[in-house]
């Protein structure tokens, strides 16, 4: 079943600038329970939206949008959609939810003393601005980066640690607990030098991507190098670099169960590795639809931009400049569906499944449908499994050796 745009979210105002990226939707986000949505679109801003939890709402999103030409602003409950005014271009976005305030706590973005939400920006100048969602304040800027900051990845397990990816060819990690020093400037906060936890250095050409495995135990980047860094989240140092790609990684993501790690490079391909042995299992390798096109234009066209692991693990998306969204399923080396887009920069999962958000050059989001799946009981309990146990804890157990295959994904 191919992919059904379901809706198209275009910029509300006119461009400003006269540079390219300052209408291009390098980052797209939703909140890790789905109920908000953001993106960068253009002009050193970025969009708030409280999120419909189900297809029948976006489908009403997608007829108001063809009945007014553009999609209506909405609300959901007492939320609404917020303007973001970031001062610089956005490259970057990442969503967490901070714990709950204490008692004596006057933190406003907890006032009510339930967990909230921030959303983290990436900006140009090599600024992150953390911004407390429900109210859209600024709650602090983290200064260190001396360049763009290209991507930013919160820890899955709530914590409040977060890792900035830059152009300055750094990753740095940042603690956002509460019993930190706030140094106040203006209206808004500076982050005391203690917040920064380390800075990695490795990379030679800038970052363009960082993600944490679920498990919180490792951190994938990929910058303008045909291979990518895996680091760890525990002792933050160098564990391997992974080398396989032809031209530069510029996207990864780990698995739900943290067992895969997949990296997307300008070379046309997907590579699928585990993480714990630096072994690569599969290639998925994008060839154009057209075969008229000879083998140059063929990796031209077809360079990657962003790739995406769906929230049950079983199928990935991947954004190409052939103007393709792909879907590969897990044991497949072609993709099951295709979808015809524009420009596309970034992709992202639906937190609960169903439905794909799509970043193009023009500013705009698309919202895709996407395979529905069922997992079976030997997926479920594999993922399981392998939230726990590394691939040579596996390896190590006493079982058939077609059950480790099966639990370490090389039955392929």
């Amino acid at each position: 079943e191919e992919p059904v745009l379901l809706a198209e979210l275009k910029p509300g105002r006119p461009q400003r600038y006269d540079w390219k990226s300052s209408c291009e939707t390098w980052s797209v986000a939703f909140s890790p329970d789905g109920a908000w949505f953001a993106w960068s679109q253009g002009h050193c801003v970025v969009k708030l939206i409280p999120w419909p939890l189900g297809e029948a709402e976006l489908c009403k999103t997608s007829e108001r949008k063809s009945r007014a030409g553009k999609a209506e602003p909405r609300s959901h409950g007492a939320a609404k959609e917020k303007t973001l005014e970031c001062g610089q271009i956005v490259w970057g976005l990442a969503f967490s939810a901070w714990p709950a305030a204490e008692d004596g706590d006057t933190d406003p973005a907890c006032a009510m003393g339930l967990p909230c939400l921030v959303l983290a920006t990436g900006l140009n100048d090599g600024q992150i601005k953390v911004w407390e969602v429900q109210t859209g304040h600024l709650l602090f800027s983290l200064l260190g980066h001396q360049d763009v900051v290209r991507d930013l990845s919160f820890a899955p397990n709530g914590s409040p640690i977060l890792v900035s990816a830059s152009r300055d060819k750094t990753l740095r990690v940042w603690d956002l607990s509460r019993d930190g020093v706030l140094l106040p400037s203006g209206d808004t906060f500076l982050l005391s030098p203690g917040r920064q936890v380390q800075v990695l250095s490795g990379h030679v050409q800038w970052v363009y991507c960082c993600s944490i495995s679920p498990d919180c135990s490792m951190l994938c980047s990929a910058a303008g190098e045909k291979s990518a860094l895996l680091w760890s989240m525990r002792s933050y140092t160098l564990i391997r670099r992974l080398e396989g790609h032809q031209s530069s990684v510029v996207s990864c993501d780990f698995s739900p169960d943290s067992a895969l790690l997949v990296t997307a490079s300008y070379d046309a391909c997907v590579i699928m590795w585990d993480p714990y042995t630096g072994e690569q299992l599969r290639t998925l390798r994008h060839v154009p639809l057209h075969s008229t096109l000879d083998s140059t234009s063929e990796i031209h066209t077809s360079s990657l931009r962003s790739v995406c692991f769906s929230p049950e693990g079983l199928y990935l998306a991947t954004v190409a400049d052939d103007r393709l969204l792909r879907i590969w399923a897990l044991e497949l080396r072609s993709p099951v569906a295709f979808a015809p887009m524009t420009n596309g920069l970034c992709c992202m999962y639906f937190p609960h499944g169903g439905f794909i958000a799509t970043g193009t050059r023009d500013g705009h989001v698309q919202f895709w449908t996407a395979p529905r799946v069922l997992s079976s009981l030997k997926h479920l309990c594999r993922k399981a499994l392998r939230t726990f146990l590394t691939t040579y804890q596996v390896l190590a157990l006493p079982i058939p050796r077609k059950l480790k295959e099966f639990l370490t994904y090389r039955t392929f």
